[in-house]
């Protein structure tokens, strides 16, 4: 099975590609060059294929967290590697609510050994989830192109599954709605390229990527 790192997206055409997300929910799109994903009091996220493994493998992507918005608990922007067993997944969880960033690898839904972090929507713009030789890393940037490691853990036995999944995904317990948003799936940049250059009109996809550039 393949790893994470063979999933790739831009999401610039602006047209969910259906074979990469098959398994997405709720009322998301693609608009403005991103993947949108309401969050709302309902349940949405875009998910892939339940076909991929994260040993010795990764998954990278640019995150836009929504805005709090009057909510009470939380308002989540969520990328996480899901398993066959409902509440065993890693991962992150930006909430706007608290703040906060937490870096998961939870059982039962729960983390003993979870890392919070005081989210910084420049600092924390980029998450990744990377295993390599039987750890597992959670890794934050700014730009794509320079990381930090927030926390490293011994690889939990999941990461070797063949049939995981990864989901992009929003939610609030209340408060107005609005969107998590979600950009350059396992596009991390040889050279940085801040939001505003990017999109400009002279930024086309070559000048973005290298060949394994895929759309949709």
């Amino acid at each position: 099975m393949p790893g994470f790192a063979t999933l790739i997206d831009n999401f610039d055409d602006n047209v969910r590609d259906t074979l990469k997300w098959s398994g997405s929910y709720g009322d998301i799109v693609e608009a403005g060059g991103r993947a949108r994903v309401p969050a709302s009091t309902a349940f949405s996220a875009y998910q892939s294929a339940s076909a991929y493994t994260l040993d010795e493998s990764s998954l990278a992507c640019r995150v836009y967290a929504p805005a709090a918005g009057g909510a009470t608990v939380e308002a989540l922007a969520e990328v996480l590697v899901i398993t066959s067993v409902g509440g065993t997944d890693g991962g992150f969880s930006i909430n706007a609510v608290t703040g906060q960033m937490k870096l998961m690898s939870r059982v039962g839904y729960a983390d003993p050994g979870e890392v919070v972090l005081t989210y910084s929507p420049a600092a924390h713009a980029w998450v990744r989830l990377r295993e390599s030789a039987g750890n597992l890393h959670w890794d934050t940037s700014p730009d794509g192109q320079t990381w930090t490691t927030r926390r490293t853990a011994a690889s939990p036995t999941w990461v070797n599954d063949t049939n995981l999944s990864v989901i992009l995904a929003g939610h609030r317990n209340n408060g107005t709605d609005d969107y998590a948003e979600f950009d350059n799936f396992n596009l991390t940049r040889g050279i940085q390229i801040g939001d505003a250059f990017r999109a400009g009109a002279a930024v086309s996809d070559l000048a973005r990527s290298g060949t394994t550039i895929s759309g949709g």
